[in-house]
């Protein structure tokens, strides 16, 4: 057991989740919903579903909410229904008011604790800025916004086994006009990059500004092949649809992106290595598959094929080489930035924020008159830069709603109709002498 009060409150700072849900780094909350929650919410919310009284209730049943909200109306059977967005907007504080841009790209507009329109996905409940998870956490409280993730939590998993959701092999097909139109764009990139070729060979060719000939050919080609991959990418989400389960997780933020479709779906695309086409390998040439001196897409690293189709064997050893380059940054990148935490926590162990505001050493010296030179925590303000540090419009709209029971005394507050006042009532007996009265 903790001994005395100094440890329990320590432990109860450093050992409470809620206490570690904003992040000092960047002011944003570093927990929230993921995966399976995120896609749970977003097919909850996204076309706005309708539920039977059956239904609803075994999807609120998992939150701490004990009583349907009212209906928002009745289907052609003459019964009520509820809508994906009025259940979820039981999670969410009664004053609540909010708009933000999903990942889905519509916009998200919560008035008075309501949940009007848009998607509940990734850039709203998510991990690392999730916008009504950290609005609640800083206009709230940090306890109110882990109950609000664990609720939403509970919530999405309900509704993912409410609606089903998997995903197989045949989730990443297209159909064969869809391929043709991939194959199609991939032969003319082809015969694009056999044209520039031979504008270079021939000295025809014309350098982009601060390149030399073989730095634009290799710049061209590389425009190609992203074309190519653009193109792809455009058909597949085209003709897989947006109620496939490997869209619904791209475009909801919950797992993997478009490009991983694409790349599943219609074609890879160039391998890089460092930033350029693969070059590194025999004498003149990258394998001894191809001739010497040859400057083709497909002979530095283009792969054709997408991942359900497969990779033929040469595509496979380029691709191999690009995935090594990732691996390889990966184990680099920790050791250097491990090392660079460890100075960085060795440099500024001995700095203090102390109750006067300055930031002082062990040996009492002054290192900032002002913690971070605007004396404010990360924590507590906004991350955006299209918002203030402060929101005084809506301080303001607190106050005065608190301090008025009644609209028209708002109004009138607020500049609007006034109320004719008589100054001999509120004034002191002092101002009255003063002034002559009785």
């Amino acid at each position: 057991a903790l001994q005395n009060e100094e440890a329990r409150a320590e432990a109860r700072v450093l050992m409470r989740v809620q206490e570690q849900m904003l992040s000092p780094k960047m002011g944003e909350n570093i927990i929230g919903a993921i995966q399976d929650h995120i896609s749970g919410t977003y097919l909850l919310t996204h076309e706005n579903p309708q539920f039977n009284e059956t239904q609803a209730l075994d999807l609120l049943r998992a939150t701490r909410t004990d009583e349907l909200p009212d209906p928002d109306g009745v289907d052609d059977d003459g019964r009520a229904f509820w809508t994906g967005r009025t259940l979820f907007s039981e999670l969410l504080p009664d004053d609540l008011d909010l708009e933000f841009t999903s990942s889905a790209g519509d916009t998200v507009v919560i008035e008075d604790g309501q949940l009007l329109s848009g998607t509940i996905d990734e850039d709203a409940v998510g991990a690392f800025g999730g916008e009504v998870v950290d609005t609640v956490a800083k206009a709230y409280s940090k306890t109110r916004a882990r109950i609000l993730i664990n609720e939403v939590a509970a919530l999405a998993m309900r509704s993912i086994m409410h609606f089903g959701f998997s995903i197989g092999i045949d989730d990443e097909s297209i159909p064969p006009e869809a391929q043709e139109r991939i194959d199609e764009a991939i032969d003319n990139a082809n015969d694009r990059v056999g044209e520039l070729i031979a504008a270079y060979e021939a000295g025809e060719l014309e350098p982009l500004p601060g390149r030399d000939l073989s730095e634009t050919l290799e710049m061209r080609i590389q425009q190609q092949q992203g074309r190519v991959r653009d193109t792809a990418g455009e058909v597949a989400e085209e003709y897989l649809g947006e109620d496939n389960p490997a869209v619904v997780m791209a475009q909801s933020g919950a797992r993997g992106s478009m490009l991983n479709l694409t790349q599943m779906a219609g074609c890879i695309g160039g391998q890089y290595v460092r930033g350029e086409r693969i070059h590194r390998g025999y004498e003149n040439r990258t394998l001894s598959h191809f001739e010497e001196g040859d400057l083709t897409a497909e002979a530095h690293g283009f792969v054709e094929h997408s991942y359900r189709s497969g990779l033929d064997p040469k595509e496979f050893f380029f691709h191999a080489m690009g995935g090594r380059e990732g691996l390889v940054d990966t184990a680099v990148r920790t050791s250097k930035s491990g090392y660079l935490q460890r100075r960085l926590i060795n440099a500024l162990s001995e700095l203090e924020a102390q109750y006067d505001g300055t930031v002082r050493d062990t040996t009492d010296n002054v290192v900032q008159f002002e913690f971070g030179e605007d004396g404010t925590s990360p924590v507590e303000v906004s991350s955006s830069v299209d918002e203030s540090a402060v929101d005084v419009e809506e301080i303001a709209d607190r106050v005065v709603d608190a301090e008025f029971d009644d609209d028209e005394e708002k109004t009138r507050f607020l500049g609007g109709e006034r109320k004719p006042l008589n100054l001999s009532e509120h004034a002191d007996d002092w101002w009255m002498e003063a002034a002559g009265g009785d």
